[in-house]
């Protein structure tokens, strides 16, 4: 099936322009994963087995398997059981802001075919959470973990970014298995300065005292929040932001994002501006994450995301201290059989290292 996707459906999806390609895959997947009989099919042809060897248990959440889809790509929760049926252990919907908002002006998506690269400058374009909302709950029940991607809205100025956030986990406490703040897209003026200083403990604050609201409201158990930053942090940035972060009380930390570095690109489309994704940040976000790993002594556990196409890529952020890792570019490139051959993968690189369950890798390889 990897063949199939490469030889047909990928040439007529790049064929279009991104973000059409995009619309088609989420609208078919969104309207596919609802029905029983192609589901079936969806599941049968690139589910993922369960391997008790590869089960991460953590925040009170069963991941099947450490392999995620990472936000971006079902920005309003349509195709949430679609993507349940093609091998992720776990997926994020959004980012969503409290209100609908159109993004930034088209085109705003690009690829980078050579360098196996993705740019763009979407800015948050979504539906806000009461739509979000009405589509989580017909996804419901979730087959695998669901992770809310949650930041402000553009026209909100940075000192009202407290109550855009609180706004989110308020409207989708019920909805989400846990929530991820997103303070590192390049993409919304001003965003990244909330990775900083002051600007970040009183997010952090706001955050954790509204979950803990909602929790107290809803019961059950606490939901975890994770704080994804930017890989473009300086060594001093990174030891600052990443010791608030430990401070706050949230749960984990998500390493990385999108980068606006352009290093050793070949492809003309590097000259746009916005987030790169893809194999140029495979080492990058591989490297952030071996350093978080150091700096928290291991005690707040991370998801890995950036140029994450092979087995060996996904086993290197393991190996530098993840718990979970997440693909997207891989996916428009390599097609959903990537899933499997990822998962299959990482079994052999754990039996060839004396692994007999993947916890025991993680960190393994930092010094």
């Amino acid at each position: 099936m990897s063949a199939f996707y490469k030889n047909f459906v990928k040439k007529m999806l790049f064929q279009l322009d991104p973000e059409t390609a995009h619309n088609i895959i989420i609208n078919g997947l969104g309207t596919t994963g609802s029905i029983p009989g192609i589901s079936g099919i969806l599941s049968a042809t690139w589910g993922v087995h369960e391997h008790e060897e590869l089960v991460v248990d953590l925040w009170g959440l069963h991941f099947a398997n450490p392999i995620g889809l990472a936000a971006g790509l079902d920005k309003n929760a349509h195709a949430v059981k679609g993507f349940s049926r093609i091998g992720f252990g776990f997926m994020e919907v959004g980012t969503v802001t409290p209100k609908s908002q159109p993004g930034n002006e088209k085109p705003r998506s690009f690829r980078l075919p050579q360098d196996e690269a993705l740019i763009n400058r979407m800015g948050f374009n979504n539906h806000g959470i009461e739509q979000m909302a009405a589509n989580l709950r017909k996804a419901k029940p979730y087959s695998i973990p669901v992770v809310v991607n949650i930041g402000k809205n553009k026209v909100t100025p940075n000192e009202d970014a407290l109550e855009d956030y609180r706004s989110c986990i308020r409207g989708l406490y019920e909805l989400a298995d846990l929530f991820e703040v997103n303070i590192s897209s390049p993409n919304t003026p001003g965003l990244r300065s909330l990775q900083h200083g002051e600007e970040l403990t009183k997010l952090l604050q706001a955050v954790v005292e509204e979950r803990d609201l909602q929790q107290a409201k809803f019961g059950g158990h606490s939901k975890a929040i994770l704080v994804k930053i930017a890989p473009d942090l300086t060594t001093e940035e990174l030891e600052s932001t990443v010791s608030s972060i430990i401070k706050s009380g949230v749960s984990g930390i998500v390493a990385s994002n999108t980068t606006i570095t352009r290093d050793g690109l070949t492809h003309p489309n590097s000259k746009e501006s916005g987030g790169l994704s893809g194999k140029p940040l495979t080492q990058m976000s591989t490297d952030m994450i071996r350093r978080v790993y150091q700096i928290t002594e291991g005690k707040l556990p991370i998801v890995g995301v950036g140029g994450v196409f092979t087995a060996a890529d996904a086993y290197e952020k393991i190996l530098a201290g993840a718990s979970l890792v997440e693909i997207y570019t891989a996916l428009i490139y390599e097609g959903p059989a990537i899933n499997k051959a990822i998962n299959e993968g990482l079994l052999a690189l754990l039996k060839k290292d004396g692994f007999t369950h993947i916890s025991q890798a993680v960190g393994a390889g930092v010094k």
